[in-house]
């Protein structure tokens, strides 16, 4: 069984190890990431997930076990007062993945923040460009719109989680 849980302070550290795991994963994509002088790559917005509103981390479990993480971002509300999400940050660790663990745990999460979804990829990432094409795609049946914009370097999916 495949659940998402809402990461509490106590849990903080637990977390930072596994952003440790994903950064290494992502190294492979930027090449301006690297480890500092501790041997550790950090994430300087964890602790923003518990002082500033709009933000919210998630355990990715499955059958009860650590699989991975996700971070939601509230971007604002548009003209018609409906909220922007963001996923922040989304990481599934190695050995669950190919398995329907991470569309499994996007679509519970899309599913719990009702508006309007942005999920960025930057351009060097092709295998996260391709899973979340298929994820939004199997998601929305196909009604999403890939765009780009000024401020990123890479396909930006947008799509609604409102009924309408």
């Amino acid at each position: 069984m495949i659940s998402i849980q809402k990461v509490e302070y106590e849990q903080k550290s637990i977390l930072r190890n596994l952003l440790e795991l994903y950064k290494y994963d992502f190294s492979e994509f930027d090449p301006d990431e690297d480890i500092n002088s501790n041997g550790l790559y950090e994430y300087k917005f964890l602790d923003h997930y518990w002082t500033e509103n709009g933000r919210y981390p998630f355990f990715i479990m499955v059958e009860g076990k650590l699989a991975g993480f996700a971070l939601v971002r509230s971007l604002g509300k548009d003209e018609s007062n409906k909220t922007t999400y963001s996923m922040a940050e989304f990481f599934v660790m190695r050995k669950y993945r190919k398995s329907r663990v991470g569309q499994t745990a996007a679509h519970k999460i899309f599913d719990n923040f009702g508006g309007i979804w942005k999920v960025a990829e930057i351009e060097a990432n092709i295998p996260a460009q391709t899973f979340w094409r298929k994820t939004i795609g199997k998601y929305t049946n196909g009604k999403y719109e890939e765009v780009k914009e000024e401020n990123w370097e890479g396909p930006i999916q947008t799509f609604s989680t409102y009924n309408e």
